[in-house]
C-alpha cells in the first residue's frame, strides 16, 4: 500500500509529459523530397530530408543540376536538430554540414496551409547566406514554395536568387 502513492505520482507525471510533448507537435513536415528551380541561374536542385526515427535529429542532402558553371554539381549533406515550438509556435533547426557549413532555419505554420521560413547559413569560404521562403501546402503530401536568398559571396553581393520548389512530404 505504501508504494501506491509513488507509483501513481510517477504514472501521472509520465502521462503529463507525454501529453505535453504531443501537444508541442508543430505539424510541420520534415520528411520530404523536393525539386527546385532557380530562376536566376536557370538550374535545378534536388533535396531530401528526414527525421531520424522518432527523434528530432534531421538528416538532409541536396544537389544542383544544370545552371551556371559555378552552381552546377554543388552537393551537400547535413545533420541538424529540430527545436519544436521554440517561440510563437515556430520551429528552429540548427545544422552542421559538409564543406564546413552551419546554419539556422526557423519555420512557422501561419495557418490556412501557409508556411513561412527564414534561414541563415555560413560556409567555410566565409559566405553568409540569408533566405526567406513562403510555402503553400496544396495537400498533406504536396507543397509549393517560392524563396529568395542573398549571399555576400565575392561577386554576389546584392545579387539575390529567387527559387521555386515543389515538395513531396512522406
Amino acid at each position: 500500500m505504501k508504494h501506491i502513492l509513488p507509483i501513481l505520482t510517477i504514472t501521472t507525471l509520465a502521462a503529463a509529459a507525454s501529453a505535453q510533448s504531443a501537444a508541442a507537435s508543430s505539424g510541420l513536415s520534415y520528411n520530404r523530397v523536393g525539386l527546385g528551380y532557380n530562376t536566376d541561374s536557370k538550374g535545378y536542385s534536388l533535396s531530401a530530408s528526414a527525421l531520424i526515427g522518432s527523434s528530432n535529429f534531421l538528416v538532409a542532402a541536396g544537389t544542383t543540376i544544370g545552371g551556371s558553371a559555378t552552381t552546377n554539381g554543388n552537393d551537400s549533406v547535413s545533420l541538424g536538430y529540430v527545436f519544436k515550438n521554440v517561440a510563437l509556435g515556430a520551429d528552429a533547426t540548427v545544422s552542421v554540414g559538409s564543406n564546413e557549413s552551419y546554419g539556422l532555419n526557423v519555420r512557422k505554420d501561419l495557418g490556412n496551409n501557409i508556411e513561412l521560413a527564414v534561414s541563415y547559413s555560413r560556409t567555410s569560404s566565409d559566405n553568409n547566406v540569408w533566405g526567406a521562403e513562403l510555402a503553400y501546402n496544396v495537400s498533406k503530401q504536396i507543397q509549393l514554395a517560392v524563396g529568395y536568398s542573398d549571399s555576400n559571396a565575392a561577386g554576389a553581393a546584392g545579387d539575390g536568387q529567387t527559387s521555386l520548389a515543389v515538395r513531396y512530404n512522406f
